[in-house]
């Protein structure tokens, strides 16, 4: 999946499940739950052991229909690591210029993570796809509006604290998308061998989303 496509993906469902401490031999059974539950966009974290054979095995496997990112991008020999093995976009935990600078050099689409009105406007202007804002749990609904106020020229993304309950609200106020960890990639019914879980948790994101 090429970058435009892979991009329009994300604006069309605007959920993008972050897969943190999966076990490589369920990597395939969860990326085919999650699209199957309509969520194929998804980002396998750098701190995940085995995570560039993920990412390249899902390339593999899901590219032409699933758009695989990689996340918790801390630098640029990550970021280099994770574009050679195939990831498609770029996720960080930070605003690190030299980072943005790289991917936006390789071509690659990348959301760094931001918090306060300063990084994100630095982010934006470095070259930032869309910014993350994260922590998003902590921060909460509330603050993200308020960003958006004066920034409303800057595509926002809200990491943390994102559930069925509260996710049309993020749609509400204008978020580019949001990013969904543990509710979603559950790691107990992964383990488990219950994809159906997570097709189903899935599905009832995307339809809470809509409103």
């Amino acid at each position: 999946m090429d970058r435009e496509q892979g991009l329009q993906l994300i604006e069309k469902v605007r959920i993008v499940a972050i897969v943190r401490g999966v076990e490589e031999r369920h990597i395939e059974g969860l990326a085919d739950a999650l699209a199957s539950g309509g969520v194929p966009v998804m980002e396998v974290t750098l701190n995940t052991p085995g995570a560039l054979g993920m990412i390249e095995r899902l390339q593999t496997r899901f590219g032409e229909r699933m758009y695989i990112g990689a996340g918790t991008v801390v630098d640029v020999d990550d970021a280099r690591k994770a574009l050679d093995a195939g990831a498609s976009y770029l996720v960080t935990p930070n605003t690190d210029e030299q980072v943005i600078r790289y991917a936006v050099e390789r071509g690659a689409p990348i959301f760094p993570g931001a918090m306060t009105p300063t990084e994100v406007v630095k982010a934006w202007k470095v070259g930032a796809t869309a910014v993350k804002i994260f922590p998003g749990a902590s921060l909460g609904i509330g603050y993200i509006k308020e960003l958006m106020g004066p920034l409303n020229h800057i595509p926002m993304i809200a990491v943390g604290g994102v559930n069925e309950d509260n996710i049309a609200e993020f749609m509400k106020i204008g978020c580019y998308g949001v990013g969904i960890g543990g509710s979603l990639v559950n790691l107990k019914e992964i383990a488990a061998g219950n994809f159906a879980w997570v097709r189903d948790k899935a599905a009832r994101l995307v339809e809470r989303s809509r409103g």
